[in-house]
């Protein structure tokens, strides 16, 4: 029995100060035993030690399902490795990590074949049957260890996140969207496509982790009405390894932590669920037989396998830290009957929430294509609203989130993560003419979806929420923009959005002009103030209002481009620069009007 070298990976994933979630890919794409029903893949980890040698002690194993492509994760500094009984179960430990420490692990993978037909067709077998067919995980040691005849294992190296508690601990990530890595064959434009990466992690390898705002494959090809597209889950596995294999970009993952959430791309161009019933039409036309039920099953599959499963997970929650606290309507927030896609996280003290923006939102417009019938208030981006409050929706925890961070934080940064842009607007939904109305719905951002945006706003408002940062992608261009929040009293709350986007889109004179984006909400010529009401409809009530959002936006270029954020508690400031695919900064207009190459620096609300 030997081990084996991981097709993809590894990934480091959700990091705190004492865990790492790691990550591999057993098989190419072409290899049949990714399907084969009596072949259990098994991960094997060994942490090295100072010695540059992994301990027997140090070797632990892990399961590699069929159901995420034999793709998986082991959680270093909680997990423990396969048992063969409760009782050993009980005795076993996880390797303990210690904050703001560097290591270094090596990840492998064996095949065992199992006898019994009865078990053929099952891959959830429990620990205990699995390891009758496994040796001691010590014997590993020497493959481990052996790199004179070609190494059969991979690398990570990464850092655990400092310790923060109540310390004003200083942060820097990097974030970006939008990869377009699939070419048909063509390698010069998949070696641009990683071009990139390599300077993030030249420049930017000290970051506390990187952040990938949606689309990080193509599965939808090069044209937004191209021919082909992904539509067999086999075509969007394909898809992942064609981005996952290159070597800037595992060099870089394989290092820093990497946080990532889909957008359409990973599934179709401007996708809502409102599609999920319908025929693929351009298929159907030509003749092959799909419908987009199938498409989003076979997306979804592979999204969970290469990118959700790992991030952090339901048990990694704020709710379940503070679950004593949860009282009234909150305590349902505990509860989860379904493997969500949005989640939330904290690094250095400072709380993240990342939403699903592309599996839970619904337009009127699907349902309703006669341009006069659309109503855009009956848009839903986070998800349809709840009905009962024993059933939370997205929306509901993301505002119970922000309440509880503020008194949880103070005015410590909060940042919500949307691949659709918050703000700022396109210049053609400004105003609200029937026209203006037309382009919002057909938007992909939040300006299609006004309730959702109300909810956000008015909880901001009631509960006076201060230093809410934005971050998305999805619109191939870069800029800041600042929002004032204003009450009916006069009182105003400043919030910031940061939108950096593309890593790598050839084809800019498709998408990210920098004249579609509405620079200022108060300017005549683009007027797009946002009025927040106690209940949003079509026609609110007068005297519900509870005040308005308008905004300035920035620092724009369409050019290939990553972000560099950085949190300093001393001073009380948001740092950003954004740099092109060279890792250079870029010149670009400053809020104050210079146009320099300096970074972006804000002042927030001190904490």
């Amino acid at each position: 029995m030997n081990l084996f070298r991981p097709a993809l990976g590894p990934i480091v994933g959700h990091t705190t100060d004492s865990s790492c979630r790691l990550w591999i890919a057993a098989y190419d794409t072409q290899d049949e035993n990714d399907t084969s029903a009596n072949i259990r893949s098994i991960g094997v980890l060994g942490v090295v030690g100072s010695d540059n040698k992994v301990a027997k002690e140090n070797i632990y194993y892990f399961r590699l399902h069929r159901k995420y492509h034999r793709t998986g994760t082991f959680n270093l500094g909680k997990d423990i490795t396969l048992w063969a009984t409760e009782e050993e179960k009980l005795q076993l430990k996880s390797f303990s990590l210690k904050p703001d420490t560097t290591y270094q692990v090596r990840m492998a993978y064996l095949e065992v074949s199992l006898n019994t037909e009865e078990e053929e067709e099952d891959d959830s077998d429990t620990s205990e049957q699995v390891v009758q067919y496994l040796p001691p995980v010590s014997v590993w040691a020497d493959q481990l260890n052996r790199d004179d005849i070609g190494p059969v294992y991979v690398v990570a190296d990464f850092k655990t996140q400092p310790k923060s508690g109540n310390k004003r601990v200083p942060l820097n990530f990097i974030f970006g969207s939008c990869r377009n890595n699939w070419f048909n064959g063509l390698p010069f434009k998949k070696k641009d496509s990683d071009k990139i990466f390599k300077y993030i992690y030249q420049d930017h390898a000290s970051a506390n982790f990187i952040l990938m705002v949606g689309d990080q494959i193509y599965a939808d090809s090069l044209w937004k009405a191209a021919v082909f597209k992904a539509d067999t889950y086999k075509e969007f596995d394909e898809a992942y390894h064609e981005a996952y294999r290159t070597p800037h970009f595992r060099a870089l993952t394989s290092h820093i932590p990497v946080y990532m959430i889909l957008d359409d791309h990973e599934i179709e161009d401007n996708w809502t669920q409102d599609n999920i019933d319908s025929p693929q039409t351009l298929a159907n036309y030509l003749g092959f037989k799909s419908n987009s039920r199938y498409l989003f099953n076979c997306a979804i599959s592979a999204y969970r396998s290469y990118q959700w499963v790992h991030g952090p997970h339901f048990e990694d929650s704020y709710i379940n830290k503070t679950r004593d606290d949860l009282i009234g309507k909150d305590r349902f927030l505990a509860q989860s009957k379904a493997q969500n896609l949005f989640y939330d996280f904290n690094c250095c003290g400072y709380p993240f929430f990342v939403l699903d923006t592309r599996t839970s939102r619904f337009k009127n417009s699907a349902a309703s294509p006669a341009e006069d019938d659309r109503n855009i208030f009956n848009n839903h981006l986070l998800g349809r609203p709840s009905l009962s409050a024993a059933e939370p929706n997205q929306l509901d925890r993301l505002c119970a989130w922000l309440i509880h961070m503020q008194k949880d934080y103070g005015n410590r940064p909060k940042f919500i993560v949307s691949s659709g842009v918050f703000v700022p607007n396109g210049v053609d939904t400004a105003g609200t003419t029937t026209y203006a109305m037309r382009q919002k719905d057909k938007s992909d951002s939040w300006s299609a979806f006004p309730q959702t945006r109300n909810e956000v706003l008015k909880t901001i408002i009631k509960n006076k929420i201060k230093n809410v940062i934005f971050l998305s992608g999805d619109i191939h261009c870069t800029n800041i923009a600042n929002l004032e929040i204003v009450d009916t009293s006069g009182s105003t709350i400043q919030a910031w959005s940061v939108t950096s986007s593309p890593f790598y889109w050839p084809y800019d004179i498709i998408d990210g002009n920098t004249f579609d984006y509405i620079h200022d909400s108060q300017d005549p010529r683009t007027k797009d103030e946002f009025t927040v009401y106690e209940t949003l409809t079509s026609n609110p009530p007068a005297g519900s209002e509870l005040g308005t959002m308008n905004y300035t936006s920035w620092a724009y270029t369409q050019q290939n481009n990553f972000a560099s954020v950085n949190i300093d508690p001393l001073n009380a400031t948001l740092v950003i620069q954004f740099f092109n695919e060279e890792g250079k900064p870029f010149i670009l207009e400053k809020r104050s009007k210079d146009v320099n190459t300096k970074p972006e620096i804000i002042q927030l609300e001190k904490w």
